[in-house]
């Protein structure tokens, strides 16, 4: 299925103070497609596009599918997946080196351990026919709750093989993100295995849970590694207001809920500072939220000037948004593809194209009109 849109490229004005004002200029007028890849997923949490160009796609509810030519083929597999408010069965990546090992990996929210609730679980497995074999828990976030809320769940690898993933703080705001001995509101490091690297920050500190790189987070569901520096970012959702861009440094607290941008939903102030020393500033923030999710840089030449440009999808607002960043600041910011729903996910396929997971609708791809 298609449909053709003609995409006027609307200027979001507002911009952290951190950057200054900039003069932002309205760009031409652009024609393109969008190309119906599947449809009937509910929300497309995760995708993962094979070496053979299938892809993979996860369904919060729990459901993971193979997708060819349009069509879905269900997959069944293991996971304990516990499907409740935000959390279900979430992101997907395949391994660096998936061609020679098979390892695709998934984060989601389980119910295995102690207590009633679930919490962030990481596992890996192989894709043998229609079905996951081989699976492996790499990492069970404890304790269990039944709150329902900020499970996290991004997934990215660096150059070095190591594994990164996210866990939100769960609802326990003044309970997990500033205490390392506790799990939630943190980015965590594993090798490709599951074991936990010598070098991690918090090796040697008493009681500490060792899988931890960064602290200090409210809920990262966009983790990528930058194409050029290979640095890990992430962006997470504050509360109204305060959405941020964080570039992951080792041990590093990113101050939440000490500073924010964002306050209370009804209102109200939880704190009266948005910076603190020895606490990280974001790379940008959103006031007001789009409440962001999944995110993808544009290495390829497929459309005209977006090349180096940062793909965001907003749940909140339900469009697409198109950041310019240079040097550590955004320069330009532009929605795109609105109007068609909750933006859940994107990501670049490996034909150089821009694909989003749309929750009601399912899997989409940009294609530009050529003149």
């Amino acid at each position: 299925m298609k449909h053709k849109i003609l995409l006027i490229l609307i200027v979001i004005i507002q911009f952290s103070c951190a950057q200054d004002d900039k003069t932002i200029t309205v760009p031409e007028e652009i024609t393109y497609t969008l190309e119906t890849v599947v449809s009937d997923i509910n929300i497309p949490w995760g995708m993962a596009f094979l070496p053979d160009g299938k892809l993979l796609v996860t369904e919060k509810s729990g459901k993971l599918y193979l997708v060819e030519n349009g069509n879905k083929t269900e997959i069944s597999h293991n996971l304990t997946v516990y499907d409740r408010g935000q959390g279900g069965l979430m992101d997907v990546k395949l391994h660096p080196d998936y061609k020679n090992n098979g390892w695709i990996y998934f984060s989601y929210a389980s119910d295995e351990g102690d207590g009633s609730g679930g919490n962030t679980a990481i596992a890996r497995a192989k894709l043998n026919g229609n079905a996951l074999t081989g699976t492996e828990v790499l990492y069970m976030a404890e304790p269990n709750t039944t709150k329902g809320q900020h499970f996290g769940s991004r997934i990215e690898f660096d150059d070095n093989g190591y594994l990164y993933f996210s866990i939100g703080e769960r609802g326990e705001r003044d309970v997990n993100p500033q205490d390392i001995t506790r799990d939630g509101g943190k980015i965590y490091r594993l090798y490709d295995d599951g074991r936990i690297p010598e070098d991690n920050p918090f090796i040697d500190s008493t009681n500490a849970k060792k899988a931890i790189y960064s602290y200090g987070h409210r809920n990262p569901q966009g983790m990528l590694k930058h194409y050029q520096t290979g640095d890990i970012w992430v962006h997470e959702h504050g509360p109204q207001g305060g959405d941020e861009i964080n570039v992951i440094k080792k041990g590093a607290n990113y101050g939440w809920p000490v500073i924010s941008y964002g306050e209370n939903y009804d209102g109200t102030s939880f704190t009266d500072i948005t910076e603190k020393e020895g606490m990280e500033q974001p790379l940008h923030y959103w006031v007001p939220s789009i409440a962001p999710s999944g995110m993808a840089f544009v290495t390829s030449d497929v459309y005209p000037g977006w090349k180096g440009s940062l793909m965001v999808g907003s749940l909140k607002f339900g469009y697409l948004e198109r950041m310019v960043i240079e040097g550590n600041a955004v320069t330009k910011r532009e929605k795109l593809v609105e109007g068609e729903g909750r933006m859940r996910n994107v990501k670049q396929g490996p034909d150089g194209y821009l694909y989003l997971g749309i929750e009601g609708s399912g899997i989409v791809k940009i294609v530009p009109e050529k003149k």
